[in-house]
């Protein structure tokens, strides 16, 4: 039986991932750089490899295409350490089965593993993991806007993302109002197969729903008062490419109808026609309310969400990947200095950091629009801000429940990248608990185990493992 090839240079990470290999029944191979790597693979065929990107003497994604190029069926599970968008769909473009970022979640990492294998065994790994060796076409890729980041929180979106871009199917976004859905929409057609044919965006929100059905389908001439030729909608105009609906969930239901036949046979009649029209496109819809909500209230198909979720990316808010800020303020701020480099003085960054962010990256360009434009030196400082965002900073701030998901959000990406378990997150943050709660009880584990209707014997249990606690004197414990 072939084995798996595990190319990682961290000692720790490949031997648990060869473990893993073995639990699958396979013998493990291990190699520390990608150059050791391809020696392996020639010397021992693999049935999967599972490569990391950075490796110390090449990067992953050259050694993948170099894995291709000898063997365009093999399965390969990319893993890194450092996601972000250019390595996810950089990683899909050259052909990987699949991406994983880490800290590694080792049942969907088995699970990722055991469907590779099934296929490879099948002879037909080609069609791997929404078919990613297909996706290495030839040629550059043009020049296209890019979503920003790479904090924890944004993973899963970037692998979605990475889905999407090569496969040719139906794709929607989710996620709240400012994120950058259109964006989204328009960094997975410039990175897909019809990046070539045309990106037309509809705003299903800005027409009244006469109005939307004639902008969608098209018109023919006297359909209705005013209609004085024949006028093609936009699905004829994204002919060849990718039609972004925005705010799809605002489409009423009897346009929903004539939506969903087209979703699933190419065609549709215009405004006042009667012949069919046949147009082949990509469409990728985006809404910011939950559509599960809008079916049970029968303001959504259900039907019509299902063919339009054939893959979903969910976007998160600003406020879960605050460590993001740092870069977006840097690109934001490049695009709005015009020909004067701008920069963020630490005060002023300070203050972005402990916003709410409701409005998200739409709210965060606005204020630094606003710097920018009262700022006359090279240095945005705490005072170019916008007042009201001085006042929430300086007053009370964001709402309590806001700012603990604020700052919980930002020590997970300063801890996740250690490669800590659940467990070790769990126990951190009980420590960090009960030693908040312990002075408020004149630091007697008697009373707070009173306070929480805890055993007081757990308490003290947890007490000594998680802050160091002292078991001499009854109710005196001291902080380790």
């Amino acid at each position: 039986m072939k084995p798996i090839l595990i190319v990682e240079d961290e000692a720790a990470i490949a031997a648990a991932l060869a473990i893993l290999a073995q639990r699958l029944g396979r013998r493990a191979v291990t190699a520390p750089s990608a150059t050791l790597g391809l020696q392996a693979l020639e010397a021992d065929p693999p049935a999967l490899v599972l490569l990391d990107i950075g490796l110390p003497d090449a990067s992953g994604l050259e050694a993948l295409a170099r894995i291709r190029a000898r063997d365009a069926a093999l399965p390969v599970l990319v893993i890194t350490a450092h996601g972000n968008l250019q390595n996810a769909v950089e990683a899909k473009k050259r052909g990987a089965s699949g991406y994983l970022v880490k800290p590694l979640d080792l049942r969907e990492l088995e699970r990722t593993m055991r469907a590779l294998l099934l296929v490879a065994d099948d002879g037909a790994a080609g069609g791997a993991i929404g078919g990613a060796a297909g996706a290495a076409r030839a040629g550059a890729m043009p020049h296209a806007p890019l979503l920003i980041g790479s904090s924890p929180a944004m993973q899963p979106a970037f692998a979605a993302i990475a889905h999407a871009c090569a496969a040719d199917v139906p794709v929607l976004l989710t996620g709240p109002t400012g994120i950058g859905k259109s964006l989204c929409a328009r960094v997975i057609h410039l990175h897909s197969a019809r990046q070539a044919g045309p990106f037309v965006t509809l705003a299903c929100a800005s027409l009244p729903d006469a109005l939307l059905e004639a902008e969608l389908f098209g018109h023919e001439k006297g359909s209705f008062t005013g209609a004085e030729g024949r006028r093609i909608g936009h699905l004829e105009r994204a002919a060849g490419g990718t039609l972004f609906l925005d705010e799809v969930a605002e489409i009423p239901p009897p346009l929903q109808v004539k939506l969903l036949r087209f979703v699933e046979e190419k065609t549709f009649v215009r405004v006042g026609g009667r012949e069919d029209v046949r147009v082949d496109l990509r469409i990728v819809a985006a809404t910011n309310q939950d559509l599960v909500a809008a079916i049970a209230e029968r303001r959504f198909r259900e039907d019509l969400y299902y063919r339009l979720r054939v893959l979903e990316v969910k976007l998160p808010p600003l406020c879960e990947r605050l460590g993001d800020l740092p870069t977006l303020c840097a690109y934001l701020l490049a695009a709005c200095g015009g020909n004067r480099p701008l920069s963020l003085s630490a005060a002023a960054l300070a203050v972005l950091r402990r916003h709410a962010w409701p409005g998200n990256v739409r709210e965060l360009r606005n204020v630094l629009e606003h710097a920018a434009a009262v700022c006359s030196g090279p240095v945005i400082l705490e005072d170019h801000l916008p007042a009201e965002l001085l006042r929430a900073a300086g007053g009370a701030g964001p709402a309590p429940q806001q700012a603990l998901d604020a700052a919980l959000h930002e020590w997970l990406e300063t801890r996740l990248p250690a490669g800590v378990t659940y467990d070790q997150l769990h126990d951190e943050l009980e420590g960090r608990l009960l030693g908040a709660l312990l002075p408020r009880h004149h630091g007697k584990p008697t009373l707070l185990a009173r306070a929480l209707d805890m055993n007081r014997a757990t308490l003290r249990r947890k007490l000594r493992a998680l802050l160091g606690a002292s078991d001499d004197g009854d109710d005196e414990p001291t902080a380790g």
